[in-house]
């Protein structure tokens, strides 16, 4: 018998873990892969190291989380590129720069968008109280009133913007600055492209806060790779006494009435606790893992399973590659920003509005846009240890809109083989060349990280719902179940490297055992507290 188990070791579980083994309670984090990191990690192949996801670290450096478990200690460091973003477009638009610094970003935009400079400067007087209120809302343990009224005394900083960009689509909310489609479709693609979804879908407005949230928290990455983040934050959880199983996949949830009692393995083996947080898709919890649904949470486990399944729509290259990859645009990039080395940062190539629109389209056909958006990276310049085995560089090349359902299926298929044509015809030939590489497509997530249909859950609701608790098992991280509790990117604030949903759900789980009455006071009765 333990206190807590904790399942899924991405960097949400490995965080939510942490605190917990840090403030005293027994706890297990078990792990179906035999390493932990998740979508977090970086791994070796190809006689080299890659980063399983995009390797820019924005939002966890804004949250407390590496302080507070004193990560550094355990070996994290951050590396930080010259530039946030190189936005490039497949129609030779020109190229602009997103910088941390706004007066660094608008010198760049006069030379090249100089219509667009009044538009941004208006864009950041609105934007940047709602990215500091959205930041001050996930950094917070206020549940329910507390959080309401932590709203309202942002009264002229943000509040009344933020719930109404909520309602909004990220496009209607960015055309009020801009005309030109250029300072829109970066952040598009960073954006809803990157959740799924089509500019125009209601409810993505608050991604229109992207580029202030980027002069608010500078971008870094974990010397080593993405992955140096979840070996720190497992190494925190361990000196503070916790233990990490792996190759332990959960078949299902144990329950006794209408509390939790533990898990069973696909092994068989049976690991008892009075809590569970669960750090992974909660439609897979609720529909894959209870064989007897407790009668208080029947509501519940019913909309979880009458929901759609969706699928994943993105994929990766990785590659080593020989020679530095100049781009066609980089002679323009070399006049309007000399001296920065463009390739230290992220580049993202962003197609034209028609274009995204046709790109779900054809994705909802099981078919890639011929020109689909790309987010690339060559992390090894910023980077040395990412080097490979002999001395070359790594590219870091994702492809989005690239459906589960392809049409011919993903096993054989030439599309992994266009995207990186289609990458090379943007760079200067003869500047660089792919010596080897491998694909991580919809159907490879599905199988090594467990992501059901290769989909990687985030959380879709609004500020509002997180203000008034709606979904409580989302954005309160609570079940109907006593002791079960959920955490990851389908919980409030979402996906992406972010730590938030880890330390709030170990928080709510603690105020728990702290406050008596109720399943609170069985929680502490339960675990002798």
């Amino acid at each position: 018998m333990t206190d807590v188990i904790v399942v899924g070791a991405g960097h949400n579980g490995l965080i939510c873990a942490a605190y917990l083994a840090r403030a005293g309670l027994d706890t297990v984090l078990v792990e179906s892969r035999s390493e932990v990191g998740g979508c977090a990690s970086t791994v070796e192949d190809l006689g080299a190291r890659f980063n399983i996801c995009n390797c820019d670290h924005t939002m966890v450096r804004a949250m407390p989380v590496i302080d507070e478990l004193e990560l550094p200690s355990h070996g994290l460091r951050y590396l930080e590129p010259e530039s946030g973003f190189v936005n490039l477009f497949y129609d030779d638009s020109a190229p602009w720069v997103h910088f941390y610094d706004q007066e660094q970003t608008l010198e760049g935009l006069s030379k090249l968008y100089p219509k667009a400079v009044a538009g941004y400067r208006r864009y950041l007087a609105d934007a940047m109280p709602v990215a500091r209120l959205a930041l001050s809302m996930a950094q917070s343990y206020a549940e329910g009133p507390q959080l309401l009224r932590q709203a309202a005394t942002s009264r002229g900083r943000g509040a009344a913007r933020l719930l109404q960009w909520s309602r909004q689509s990220a496009g209607a909310v960015l055309a009020q600055y801009f005309d030109d489609w250029q300072l829109i479709m970066p952040a598009m693609s960073t954006g809803p492209t990157v959740w799924g979804v089509g500019p125009d879908t209601p409810g993505t407005g608050l991604a229109a806060a992207l580029y202030a949230t980027r002069h608010l928290v500078k971008t870094g990455r974990p010397e080593g790779g993405s992955g140096a983040l979840t070996d720190a934050a497992r190494s925190s959880f361990e000196a503070a006494g916790g233990r990490v199983q792996c190759d332990a996949r959960v078949s299902r949830l144990l329950v006794d009435g209408q509390t939790i009692a533990g898990v069973e393995l696909a092994s068989g083996e049976v690991l008892s606790a009075p809590m569970v947080v669960a750090a992974c898709d909660p439609q897979r919890v609720f529909v894959d893992w209870l064989d007897e649904v407790p009668a208080g949470a029947k509501k519940l486990v019913d909309g979880w399973r009458n929901r759609p399944v969706l699928d994943g729509y993105e994929s990766k290259i990785d590659a080593v590659i020989t020679g530095r990859p100049r781009y066609r645009a980089a002679d323009r990039l070399d006049e309007v920003y000399p001296g920065l080395d463009s390739l230290s940062a992220t580049t993202s190539v962003s197609p034209t509005p028609a274009e995204v629109t046709e790109g779900h389209r054809l994705r909802a056909e099981g078919r890639v846009a011929e020109r689909p958006t790309l987010m690339v990276g060559v992390p090894s310049v910023l980077d040395p240890t990412m080097l490979s085995s002999d001395s070359h560089h790594i590219l870091s090349l994702e492809a989005l809109f690239t459906p589960y359902n392809l049409v011919g299926g993903w096993p054989g298929s030439t599309e992994p083989q266009r995207w990186i044509d289609v990458w090379l015809s943007l760079v200067e030939p003869d500047s660089v060349g792919v010596d080897r590489w491998r694909a991580m497509t919809p159907d490879i997530y599905e199988r090594d990280f467990s992501m059901h249909r290769g989909h990687t859950p985030s959380y879709a609701g609004s500020p509002l719902a997180a203000l008034v608790g709606r979904q409580p098992e989302l954005s309160r991280y609570r079940t109907p179940i006593t002791g079960l509790y959920l955490s990851g990117a389908a919980t409030f604030p979402g996906a992406g490297i972010f730590g938030a949903s880890g330390r709030n759900a170990a928080g709510a789980l603690q105020r728990d055992l702290r406050n008596g009455g109720g399943r609170r006071g069985a929680l502490r009765k339960m675990v002798g507290r």
